[in-house]
Order: structure tokens, then sequence, then C-alpha cells
């Protein structure tokens, strides 16, 4: 059995083809999808990242492991307490790790262990490779990474290799002089001047007039937006 895992940070599935998003921006994902199966009720258990990607590596709620945000004792696992043997508990029922114990051969290509101080994120994985941009390198650092494992290991049997793709997260670097293949295509019919407007009048981390501040709480996020709270 071979599996491949692609894992793309802040993909959302109405931005893919094979969901219906009416630019053919997605062609390979597409084609993929019209071989296999596509999920239309597919909910995302916690979130943002740091939970989500333990959830599913574990296969348990933040409320369980522990994990439910990305900062703090709130991004740590929670320890096993005294029925803790050599191995913890994530490092013994882990999705990778399960894998492992089956025969395959467990590989990542991701930073985000780093980024996030996630040791829970590495267990059960015998190969790892961080491409060392902690989340904010591009396609172009991340692929030959992976087309050298699948050169290397590609022909074997019973391998699953986890690929993590950051680019919808990071900043949009294209350059400026880089061709725009759908200048001639109009925007979907609901995103109006005044629904636009609205959008940018918003507050909070990553919004438009937040755009770098991913930590701010409270009266801090209106104040980097030059607003008071009530």
């Amino acid at each position: 059995m071979r599996i491949l895992y692609l894992d793309i940070d802040s993909l959302r599935p109405d931005h893919l083809g094979c969901y219906g998003y009416h630019r053919n921006t997605s062609p390979h994902i597409d084609a993929i999808a019209q071989e296999g199966v596509r999920f239309n009720k597919f909910y995302c258990s916690d979130a943002p990242c740091l939970p989500s990607r333990t959830a599913f590596y574990t296969g348990r709620f933040g409320i369980h492991t522990g994990v439910v945000s990305h900062g703090g004792t709130a991004a740590d696992p929670r320890l096993d307490g005294r029925e803790r043997g050599t191995k913890d508990r994530i490092e013994n029922f882990s999705l990778a790790r399960f894998l492992q114990k089956q025969g395959l051969h467990t590989a990542q290509i991701s930073p985000f262990g780093q980024r996030h101080a996630a040791r829970q994120f590495y267990a059960g994985f015998m190969e790892i490779h961080n491409t060392a941009g902690e989340g904010m390198e591009s396609a172009e650092v991340v692929t030959p990474v992976v087309e050298k494992w699948l050169k290397d290991n590609a022909a074997k049997d019973n391998w699953f290799l986890h690929v993590n793709y950051w680019d919808p997260h990071t900043p949009y670097r294209t350059p400026a002089d880089y061709p725009n293949p759908f200048a001639q295509d109009p925007l979907p019919e609901w995103i109006t001047d005044e629904v636009f407007a609205q959008h940018r009048e918003k507050v909070g981390p990553r919004r438009a007039r937040n755009l770098h501040v991913s930590w701010g709480r409270g009266p801090e996020v209106a104040q980097a937006s030059g607003r008071t709270q009530g």
C-alpha cells in the first residue's frame, strides 16, 4: 500500500474545481478527484491548525488531548500521568505509529512540528524532512524535496508520506510581472463592492485591517486597527 497525504494549509474546498469553483486553479487536484472518492460532508473537529492536526493524528478531540489553541498551555498535550510507560499515549496510538506497526515506512515533509513546537506531530514517523521555513516556504522550496523522496521511494511498496504545503496560508507573493490567467474571468457574483467594503472593515487577526496581527487579544486587536472597544 502506498499512501500520499497532501496537507495544504488553509486551502478551502470552495476554491477547488472539483468542488465547483469556477476558475481552473486546481487542474491536478481535480484530475485526482475524478479517479477517487470526494467527500461532501467532511468537518474539521478542531481549529486552528495545531489542534486540528493533533486531532487528525491522534484520532481524539482537543478536549481530550488538551490541545485546543496555538499558544500557552492550551497548545500542549496533557500528560498521561503515572500510568505512562516508556512511551506516552500519542506515541503508542498516533496514526503514523499505527501505520508503522502495520509495516509501512512513515515519512513526512513539513516544517509544522518546529513551527509550533509540536512533538506530537512527529510521533510514529520514521523519516522527517523539515523544510525549515517554519511555514513561510513556498511550493518552490518544498516540491524539490518531495520529488527527490518520490524518486528514491515511489516504486517501493508500503509507505505513507505526509507532504505539507503552505502557499494559501502565506502572504500573496506572486511577482507583479507574473501573467494573470484569470484577467478576463469575472469574480463570483456575490463579491459586490458593498460586500468587499464590509469585509475590509472587519477587525481580527489576519483580516485586511489587521493583516500582521496573529495573537492580539481583545483591546490589543482593536488598538492595532486604530479602534477602541467599549
